[in-house]
This record gives structure tokens, sequence and C-alpha cells, in this order.
């Protein structure tokens, strides 16, 4: 078995609806906060699905052709990882009608749309719930959840099961086959919407068992459907054929911004590091890893970078360098900043103003210059140390290899002999074509180096 074909020429843009656009204001919740508000945990800044469609062209400009948005379902929250209803798009969102069009419009420009499964966990408001809340042990719910006695309580500490202690978020009882026939309705219920895959939320908290399932069921609706699950530590559990095509790639993000922010990683700990992780990963499933450098679940990459734009182009440089598909976390690519949850969930920033445009423009050259050279969507990675500051990531396909070099410090000037994952070939700058005898980086910068096998230097 293998990931998804279509995977290994992707790049994803990341959504959280609430936050991106509001284009139809009449969806507006009445206590609707300003667009440029503090972001906090409560209030709703208006985003819908009409705001997303209107801002596909934004999407396609960075050179994302696939997107992932956080949950749409109805919900109570502005995050709606506390789902009421998963057969119905939030009211504050949209309806089915405008997720049809979202959908339209996103397949006829080529972005494909993947969904969160938040099948853990619903919201404390979901009628399953409260059913048992109001009948206790009478309710036809009763075995969906696990509930330690009566009355449900919620405080001090709730008495039913939970995703992580909050009280709102009551854990479905996956071990309950009726709990298991809704989860799979769900999933063939979206993808019959025209939906590309589904990405796991928390899936390490239910058993592996009903997650074989979920991926019968929705391979049994298209071998190009997309499977990812949720994962901050070692990925292989989900990469043995039977339940994942891919991870969300904590472990990359970890690696890279290891190296380019925290500065705690040395140029061979990077490569080590990188060349363990793809040695852990099956053939077949590089191309279907989702490498990121921040999510909802994160501070922002130019947070995370000190406000340093070099660094943070440094990292992203290293995020499209890398096998998998890269994943821009919304407003990341215009210079947003933000700490952790609340902090990476403000409003979209749309004044073109306010724009950081060296580090959107660096990024729309790594995801051009992705797009047009196979070697960076498939070729096979080696990953190597130059020096204290300076990593090498090769990817070679057929009889091309390309050679991203990122270095971090204050300049870099070898011969190429000297440098044995140089040494074999005539390498020439890929942006230009310029032949080079001798590697030169400027502080903070990063040069992208082609040859082809065979050539002599």
């Amino acid at each position: 078995m293998a990931a998804p074909d279509w995977l290994a020429d992707a790049v994803f843009y990341q959504i959280f609806p609430d936050r991106f656009a509001n284009a139809d204001p009449a969806l507006n919740p009445p206590d609707v906060l300003p667009w440029d508000a503090e972001p906090m945990r409560d209030g709703f800044l208006g985003g819908d699905l009409a705001g997303i469609t209107a801002r596909l062209d934004h999407v396609v400009s960075v050179g994302a052709n696939a997107l992932y948005l956080t949950p749409i379902f109805e919900a109570h929250t502005n995050h709606r990882y506390d789902a009421t209803d998963y057969f119905r798009v939030d009211h504050r969102l949209g309806d089915l009608a405008s997720f049809a069009h979202l959908v339209e419009q996103a397949h006829a420009r080529g972005v494909r749309i993947v969904l969160d499964a938040v099948l853990n966990h619903c919201g404390d408001k979901h009628p399953a719930f409260q059913d048992v809340v109001a009948n206790e042990a009478d309710s036809e719910y009763v075995n969906w959840f696990s509930v330690e006695g009566f009355p449900v309580t919620a405080y001090p500490q709730p008495n039913y099961r939970t995703c992580s202690g909050c009280h709102y978020l009551p854990k479905w009882n996956v071990y309950n086959p009726a709990v298991r026939q809704h989860h799979l309705d769900v999933a063939r219920y979206w993808i019959d919407q025209g939906i590309d895959g589904w990405r796991l939320d928390v899936p390490y908290f239910i058993h592996r068992r009903f997650w074989r399932d979920f991926r019968d069921v929705v391979k049994g609706q298209g071998e190009d459907l997309y499977i990812v699950a949720e994962e901050w530590r070692a990925p292989e559990e989900w990469l043995r054929g039977d339940t994942a095509d891919g991870t969300m790639n904590y472990t990359l993000r970890d690696l890279v911004l290891g190296f380019t922010a925290d500065r705690t990683l040395s140029a061979d700990a990077f490569a080590s590091g990188m060349n363990d992780l793809a040695a852990r990963i099956p053939e077949g499933y590089h191309h279907g890893m989702l490498n990121l450098l921040g999510s909802h679940d994160t501070e922002r990459v130019l947070t995370r970078h000190g406000g340093d734009v070099e660094r943070a182009a440094l990292a992203y440089e290293l995020l499209f360098a890398a096998a998998g598909a890269p994943m821009i976390y919304y407003g990341d690519e215009v210079g947003m900043t933000g700490a952790n949850d609340p902090g990476c969930r403000a409003g979209m920033v749309w004044d073109q103003e306010r724009w950081q445009g060296g580090l959107l423009n660096a990024i729309c050259r790594m995801s051009a210059r992705r797009a047009a050279h196979e070697p960076l969507r498939r070729g096979v990675q080696e990953v190597a140390g130059l020096d204290e500051d300076t990593v090498l990531v090769m990817r070679t396909s057929g009889s091309q290899r390309i050679a991203t070099v990122v270095h971090r410090g204050s300049g870099v000037m070898r011969p190429v002999d000297d440098i044995p994952a140089l040494r074999d070939g005539r390498w020439r700058r890929l942006d230009d074509g310029a032949a080079i005898d001798e590697l030169r980086i400027p502080p903070r910068a990063a040069v992208v180096l082609v040859t082809t096998v065979g050539e002599s230097a």
C-alpha cells in the first residue's frame, strides 16, 4: 500500500474558518467581535465558508492546491471541536449549499479539500449527551458515552470521560457499535459532499480497530482519498497500511525550528534527525506526510523566530525542500504573529499594507520552484550537515539532483570540491542556471543548486 499519488505534488493551506474571511455578514452572531480584535478563546469574528470561497485565489497565489479546514460542523465554540451535529454545517459558517459552492470553486481551481474528523469526543450540547443528562440510565444513548454515575455532573470534576479533562468535550464510547456506525456514516456523508480526505483529530485516544474500519470505509469510496493522522510523536504506528496515509509531521517541525529558530540543533544534529525520521517512514508513505511549521495548536512561525523574517524564511526553505507535502497555516505567509492558542487564531490580515511582503514573496518562490521541479516533489531525500550552521537537503529523481543549502550563520564561501555531497556533478544555481565552482551563501540565506547525474564537474 502507499499514500495517494497526488500528495507528492500537494501544497496544503490550513484554515481556521471563523478567522479567515467574512463574506456573508448576515451569518454573523449578534455578539460578533471586530475582525481585528485580540484573539481570545471565546467569541466569534464571523469567518464563513463564503469567505473561504471568495479568497481561494489568494490560496492559489501562494502555490497551495489543497485545503485543510479545521471543523465546520454545528458547534458552540469558535474552534468547533465540540460538534453538536456532524451532518450539518455550522449555521454561522453557512449551509450545505455554501459548502457545495466552496467545493465546486476549489475543485475548479485544482484545489482539494480535507476536513477534520473529530470523532473522539463531541460537545456537551450534543443531543445524544443531553439526552443522557436528562434521562440518565433510561436514555437510549446512555452507552454512547462513559458516565460513572447519575446525575451527570461537570463540576468540580466531570463524572464522565472527556477529552483531556475538558468538561464540555464528552468522549464518545467508540466500543459501542452504534457510535462506530454513527462515525462511519459521518465519513461517508462528507465524502458524498465532495471532500478529498480526512484529518484525524487526536486519533491516539481511539482504539485502532475503529481506525482500520474507518480506513476501509473511506478507501471504499475512493483510493485517492487522503487520511492524515494528528501525531506529535513517532509516526510509524499510523503508517502500516491499515489506518492512515501519513501524519501531521510535528517531528519534522521540531527539527526545523530547532535549527532555524531555537539554535538548539547543530547542522549535523538536524541532518541526523531528518535522516532518522526518513528511515522510519515506510516506502510509499514519505509523500503522504503533512509537513508543517505552524498550526492552530502552535505559536506562529514568525513569533517562534522572534520576528526575524530572514530566519523564518530559512525554516520555509527547509520545509519546501523536504520530502512530504508542505503546509502553510493561514496568515503565516504574510507574517502574522501570535503565541499559542488563542494567540495564533487571530483574524486573517487582508490589509496588504500590513503584510510582510518579503516573506510572502519568498514562500511564493519556494512553492513555484517546487511545482516546477520534480525532484523537489518526488525525489529521494538525503540530508547532510556541511558545518555547524549549514545544512544541505538533497533530492534525487531520475537523472536530476537538486540541493537546497540553508545557512543560518554569517556567510559561507567554500570550493564545491571541498563538499563531499557536491563533489560529483556539474552544479548550477537553479534559479538562474549559472554554473558554480564555489559555494557562496550570504548571512542567513539559502541557495538551491541542480545537476544532472553523469555530468562531469
